[in-house]
């Protein structure tokens, strides 16, 4: 009889795990579940992978591109990039097995690169503060360039020398078309149904808001799960839980590592979703980034009607703004997560919108949602790189198949299959300002 799999958790991490699990180490393909045709790429010439931007000193700034915006100086920076990337040339390599971001960069580009751009993307990438995230553990390529060549710009240029593994066709389109994000055309969550619609016919039981309580480590070396109506017993277990929620069910004897979990730091992210009609954006793009400096609640907003039109629905032309807010800052700018009001986070959202973006109409759609302990990745003093955690939720003991809440007009900024999982929002997970 094959061994048994149980993995606990109900967001993609989980069902991506099941997949894996069912089909064996193949390159993933999208014709697999179906959704070849719906997926929307963003390829590298369109306005939403071209520009991008900061909002500092009041006002918006492109981020330099090409040639002219390393030469000369463009605001907000007060001298060209180009010295930055000599400095970089000419920096002597670091010697610590880790370091901030912030430290990390200052170093080798200088603080003016540190303070706005870098500590603008962390915030955007990570909702963290570049000052304690770890370089090693959310940027690796960067540290490994460092470590291979001395400098950041020749190990990136001169490449790690791996050779690139299996890649589906579709992976080798967005590659040659240098995508910078894509979707699907009935929103991310088509991307959990279509995965649930695979595994359950293939042998995988899909248990969907199960509570799991307890993990136990039988005499004969299986695992039993206690649910909330009865256990389940399976010879390996895969965790796909935030850090907390799985310090919270492991067994008494594994008391050392459950704390080593709890201590694990994370942030909260409240996601603003709104939709205006009749209005215009003043630039086109993927949206601007907002540096702690500016203002520290504000994390920045994604013009997501730029890059996946097809989500805006019919009718008149609309514009559909996502506002990320708090992150590390979240206690200090709203509060407590868990009782902060919706309203204060929604009109914090307008009043960025309305002063940034000069949108003075009230939104025709709103959703408020704030993701509790979302993850970040902090950089310790005794270099040692900690990776994300979530509060202590409860979790499938498979996969689940629940969808997460749809956008209206079916565009989905969750990255998540359960609507109470505290996971990072797509906008983390896709990275998509680096």
């Amino acid at each position: 009889m094959p061994p048994t799999v149980a993995v606990v958790g109900g967001g993609i991490s989980g069902l991506a795990a099941c997949y894996h699990l069912a089909r064996g180490p193949r390159p993933p393909k999208v014709s697999e579940l179906g959704l070849e045709g719906d997926v929307l790429p963003v390829p590298g010439d369109h306005p939403a992978s071209r520009n991008r931007f900061l909002y500092t000193g009041g006002a918006l700034h492109k981020l330099p591109s090409g040639l002219g915006g390393l030469l000369r100086p463009v605001p907000p920076f007060s001298r060209a990039l180009l010295w930055s990337g000599v400095r970089d040339l000419l920096a002597p390599a670091g010697t610590e097995p880790d370091e901030s971001v912030h430290a990390f960069v200052h170093r080798r580009f200088g603080q003016e690169v540190a303070d706005i751009a870098v500590d603008s993307l962390c915030r955007g990438v990570f909702a963290g503060d570049c000052r304690v995230l770890s370089i090693r553990s959310c940027f690796p390529a960067l540290f490994e360039a460092e470590r291979r060549r001395r400098s950041v710009l020749l190990g990136l240029a001169l490449g790690s020398g791996k050779e690139r593994g299996a890649e589906s066709g579709l992976s080798q389109r967005a590659r040659a078309e240098r995508w910078s994000q894509w979707s699907l055309r009935g929103g991310m969550e088509s991307l959990a149904q279509a995965l649930a619609a695979f595994l359950r016919p293939r042998g995988v039981e899909l248990r969907c808001h199960a509570p799991l309580h307890r993990l136990r480590r039988r005499p004969d070396g299986r695992w039993q799960l206690t649910l909330a109506d009865g256990t389940v017993t399976a010879d390996y277990v895969v965790s796909a839980l935030p850090a907390a929620a799985l310090a919270e069910v492991l067994p008494a004897e594994t008391e050392p590592l459950a704390q080593e979990l709890r201590h694990i730091p994370a942030v909260s992210v409240a996601v603003v979703n709104l939709q205006y009609e009749g209005v215009a954006l003043p630039v086109t793009g993927f949206g601007h980034l907002v540096p702690s400096s500016e203002d520290a609640s504000l994390l920045g907003i994604v013009y997501d009607s730029v890059a996946f039109p097809q989500h805006d629905g019919t009718g008149a032309a609309s514009v559909r703004l996502t506002v990320m807010l708090g992150g590390a800052w979240f206690g200090q700018s709203f509060g407590d997560p868990v009782a902060v009001a919706p309203a204060l986070l929604l009109q914090r959202a307008q009043v960025a919108v309305r002063e940034q973006l000069g949108l003075e109409l009230a939104p025709t759609r709103s959703i408020v949602k704030v993701h509790q302990s979302a993850s970040t990745a902090s950089w310790q003093s005794s270099g040692c790189p900690s990776a994300s955690s979530g509060p202590p939720t409860p979790a499938s003991p498979s996969t689940t198949a629940s969808p997460v809440p749809k956008w209206p007009l079916g565009s989905c900024w969750g990255s998540c299959a359960e609507p109470q999982c505290p996971c990072v929002p797509s906008w983390h997970t896709a990275a998509p300002w680096q």
